[in-house]
This record gives structure tokens, C-alpha cells and sequence, in this order.
């Protein structure tokens, strides 16, 4: 199932793409007198009753033929695709090129570091980082997104827990990241953490640990490879961390880049993410996430 998040002024609702486009699920499940989850962050709280009911809405509408349900995808404003979640946490050097690039060792443990709520944004968003940051950089990174509470989950387990997947953007402003001793100044500015253009179910990504992942400037590919080449894995992640704190329904976690980061360039090829450019992640059966920096 392909789950996104639409922006209505101020307001989010939950969308679901079906085969006829997408299906505004709030407005059509009032059209049918259904009581439905409005809202992602309210499908994943009770994900086993209300997928249910959006598959029962899904066949209804399509057996309507009603074209006036359906929305093309070039006229949806896109919010993130979890606009609430309790936690977002990220990993830092999870790929061994990516690694050695950065001229740092492999970890032995897991790095892990937060992002706040101010930094989520959605497909096509215009991304405009603060005055005081001017080494902007991008991240493709796989997201997962958990379903269940997850406490000292064991690493055989700890893939039931999670809700879905969604391709992901730990934009980064590498002059401020390293002015203290943790990251975040340099990794929760507004906006820095897209996240979309869908939420697809963990039932559709039997492997996350198996998916081609990409990131394009304007026309230039600049990073391409494959979620196997995580030093750790989506379970070992989820397991690590819940085993110092409960993980909960919505939460994100950023499972790392892979190599081709502007940071990792020689010095003087660094050409620092400006004004108008457009990046794009693109994770395998997850789709294309696009903002552009204003």
C-alpha cells in the first residue's frame, strides 16, 4: 500500500494511491459514511483496523467509477508522509565507503543522532536553509518508519515492529555540524529532513536491507547504490536502539547515506548545494523524493 500525506492550507490528511490516482481518504470515506483515519499519524496508532477499513474505501471507490474521488499526482501539495513522530533518529556513518570518504573509522556500534520536528518537510518542498549556513549538503537515505512499540526487541523481531519504509533526505549544513560536540546544530535547521513522496507498508519491502538507492543535483547523479552495503542492518538498528529507549508508532529512523556527499569531495571540488537546485532521492519501490533549495 502507497500511503502520502496531502497538505489542505494549514491542515494535513491522508491520501492512498490506488489505480485509478489518488484517493483522498478522508473526503471520499465521509461520501460513503465511513469513520476512517484522517491523518497517517492516526492509521499507523491503529494500523491493524484501519488499514482494514482504507482497503474497504479503496474497492468502493474504484467499483464507483466516480472520477471526481480521484486526484492526479501532479496536483497534490505534499506534506512530509509522518508529520508527527514522537522521535526522529538518525545514523551516522553507516556505509563503509561513506566511511572512508569522510576519512573517519568504521563504527563499532551504531551512531546515532536526532532530528526535530522543525525539519520535516515534503516532496516538491522549496528547502531554504538558515543565513548563518552556507556548506549545504544532501543525504539519500532509506527511512523506517515503525508501527509498534518496540522495547529490547531482539534483532529477529524487530522487522514486525516496523509500519513502513520511505525514501528520505538528512540534508545537512556541514560548516555548522561540526561547531560543537554532537551534530545537531548542523542537521536540524528547518526543513532538513524530507521525507516522501509515500509510505509504502512493510509488507511491499520484504528486503529493506536489498534496495538500489540514488541521489540527483539538477541532472547529475551523485550518489547510486544499494542498502546492502549498511554496516548495519534495518533490524540490527531498530534492535539497538530500542534497547535504550521505546520506540514508538510514527517514529523515523534515518538508516544513513551512502558515499558521494559533497563533504567527501576533495576541498577544492566542493561545490556546496545553492539557491535553485534541485535534488532528488530515489530509493527502490519507495519513489522520488524532490525538494529544491531556495
Amino acid at each position: 500500500m502507497r500511503l502520502l500525506t496531502m497538505r489542505k492550507g494549514t491542515d494535513y490528511t491522508l491520501g492512498i494511491q490506488t489505480n485509478l490516482g489518488i484517493l483522498d481518504v478522508q473526503a471520499v470515506a465521509r461520501h460513503f459514511g465511513l469513520k476512517i483515519a484522517g491523518s497517517m499519524m492516526e492509521l499507523i496508532q491503529d494500523a491493524g483496523t484501519n488499514i482494514k477499513l482504507v482497503e474497504q474505501l479503496v474497492r468502493k471507490a474504484e467499483a464507483s467509477e466516480n472520477k471526481d474521488f480521484f486526484l492526479a499526482e501532479e496536483d497534490i501539495n505534499y506534506g512530509p508522509c509522518v508529520t508527527n513522530p514522537e522521535k526522529i533518529l538518525c545514523v551516522g556513518l553507516n556505509y563503509r565507503k561513506h566511511t572512508l570518504e569522510t576519512n573517519l573509522s568504521f563504527p563499532e556500534n551504531p551512531i546515532i543522532f536526532s532530528k526535530f520536528n522543525n525539519a520535516l518537510a515534503g516532496h516538491r518542498d522549496i528547502i531554504t536553509p538558515p543565513k548563518v549556513a552556507k556548506q549545504i549538503d544532501y543525504e539519500a537515505e532509506l527511512v523506517i518508519v515503525i508501527g509498534k512499540e518496540a522495547r529490547e526487541v531482539t534483532e529477529k523481531d524487530a522487522l514486525s515492529c516496523v509500519f513502513g519504509y520511505c525514501a528520505g533526505n538528512d540534508l545537512s549544513a556541514r560548516d555548522l555540524q561540526p561547531l560543537q560536540g554532537q551534530w545537531l546544530l548542523g542537521k536540524t535547521c528547518d526543513g532538513f529532513a524530507p521525507v516522501g513522496p509515500w509510505l509504502v507498508t512493510a509488507d511491499e519491502i520484504p528486503q529493506p536491507d536489498n534496495l538500489e538507492i540514488q541521489c540527483q543535483v539538477n541532472e547529475d547523479i551523485r550518489q547510486a547504490s544499494n542498502t546492502r552495503y549498511m554496516i548495519f542492518s534495518c533490524a540490527q538498528l531498530i534492535s539497538y536502539i530500542s534497547w535504550s529507549m521505546t520506540l514508538k508508532p510514527g517514529d523515523l529512523i534515518f538508516t544513513g547515506t551512502p558515499e558521494g556527499v559533497i563533504m567527501g569531495y576533495p576541498e577544492a571540488k566542493q561545490v556546496w548545494l545553492k539557491a535553485g537546485d534541485e535534488v532528488q532521492v530515489a530509493v527502490e519501490k519507495l519513489g522520488k523524493l524532490k525538494i529544491t533549495i531556495g
